[in-house]
């Protein structure tokens, strides 16, 4: 194994061959031969475990990983791995980090562990008189909900608090009990469900109620994760990238229908690395989307503002569940693979870094919309796809991809005709 490599910024890291990556990554990391081998495999998953993670299994696909140097979270370098099958994602980040590399990169922090699980409770004559009665049962409760899980309670997690509302609906009052609950290093929504199953007889015991919905809410919104980064101005390229980088967040952070695809961005980058290591891109989604809307109106996830000195300073704060155990995370050998490549050892740690890729992918959209637009980065590396579709072949992907951006015309249809060209045809 090569000397490891301390340092995030690997020179030409975009240009080395795919086994060379693998090489660099895993000297960086400290892979063993396991997860190396795991990696060189295209679908690295075997058939017998496909079959036993969901069902009426009948193949497997493979998305790309790809890994964002430059990354420096909370003062430690760290790779980033990143599946996705979106061209100019992972360069994104690349680029971002590398310009507030020299600042410091990102500073990162979480709000805890903590998740809510829900419980229903309709047909109670009295529902005010109902929530009373189950807030004062809340020792009884926190005790029922321990019961559930042991170990989880060894780990140093549990019931936390307890809240309850009256909820005015269309169907009449409904009383929705939260039972918060510190679930460490799992993404816990199995924990959480458990926990309010066995709960819901008990309160329909105390109250006189029925009991329908038994499960966990997505809006995770005491698990939030934070980061912030500076960009200092002469790296990014001038006082007018600067505001019209701003001017693009002031436009997303007022219209729902600019803010939907600023934070489709930032999702592409968080997204990422939550589907690389096994976590559930679903469930990051959906909170993500509706802690944008938890004023009233969906916004922007981010904020961007210009600092004393004149640099940009950028940060970002969404929910963020993520596990290092249960689920896939625990099996899928690739997502096993991926968590040592990050290097992490709690859940909290893994968010963080997720919430700065979210970021920097923010930073190389805004800077992109603010100067050559999207599509030139983009299609520039989309033209390999295009290529590859019409059946271009070893050096002619390369040429063709050229051909086409030079023409500024990243089509199906012209690639067909520019790849006849170069085989005479």
């Amino acid at each position: 194994m090569p000397t490891r490599n301390l340092t995030s910024r690997i020179s030409g890291f975009h240009r080395m061959t795919t086994e060379e990556r693998l090489e660099a990554v895993a000297a960086f990391s400290d892979l063993d031969e396991s997860a190396v081998g795991t990696l060189r495999r295209p679908g690295n998953i075997d058939p017998h475990l496909a079959d036993h993670m969901i069902e009426n299994v009948v193949a497997t696909l493979s998305i790309p990983i790809g890994v964002a140097t430059n990354m420096k979270v909370d003062g430690r370098d760290v790779l980033v791995p990143m599946a996705t099958e979106e061209s100019s994602v992972v360069a994104a980040v690349c680029n971002s980090a590398r310009q507030c590399y020299d600042s410091g990169g990102f500073i990162t922090s979480v709000s805890g562990n903590l998740m809510i699980a829900q419980v229903q409770l309709v047909g109670v004559p009295d529902p005010e008189q109902a929530r009373m009665m189950i807030l004062e049962r809340r020792e009884e409760i926190a005790a029922i909900c321990d019961s559930c899980d042991p170990m989880l309670l060894r780990l140093g997690g549990g019931f936390r608090d307890l809240e309850v509302r009256v909820l005015a609906s269309r169907g009449g009052p409904m009383v929705i009990t939260h039972l918060i609950v510190d679930t460490r290093d799992a993404m816990g929504a199995n924990t959480v469900n458990t926990m309010a199953e066995t709960l819901a007889p008990s309160i329909e015991e105390w109250t006189g109620g029925k009991v329908f919905l038994r499960i966990l809410s997505n809006l995770a919104d005491r698990r939030l994760a934070r980061a912030r980064a500076v960009w200092p101005v002469a790296a990014i390229g001038g006082e007018a990238v600067r505001d019209g980088m701003i001017a693009a967040y002031h436009f997303a952070e007022a219209d729902p229908y600019r803010a939907a695809t600023h934070n489709k961005g930032i999702m592409n980058g968080v997204s990422a690395v939550v589907l690389a290591t096994g976590n559930d891109t679903r469930a990051v989604e959906a909170g993500a989307h509706a802690y944008a809307a938890r004023n009233g109106r969906y916004s922007s996830l981010t904020s961007f503002e210009v600092t004393a000195d004149g640099s940009l300073a950028g940060m970002l704060e969404m929910p963020l569940p993520v596990g290092l155990v249960g689920g896939a995370t625990k099996v899928h050998p690739t997502a096993q693979a991926c968590l040592k490549i990050l290097g992490v050892s709690t859940a909290a740690e893994l968010a963080r870094i997720i919430a700065a890729v979210g970021l920097a992918q923010n930073f190389g959209a805004l800077k992109a919309l603010a100067t050559v637009g999207i599509q030139q980065g983009h299609m520039a590396l989309h033209a390999h796809n295009v290529a590859i579709a019409v059946g271009a072949t070893g050096a002619e992907v390369e040429q063709l991809a050229n051909i086409l951006v030079a023409r500024r015309r990243v089509r199906q249809d012209v690639a067909a005709e520019e790849l006849a060209k170069l085989r005479g045809g």
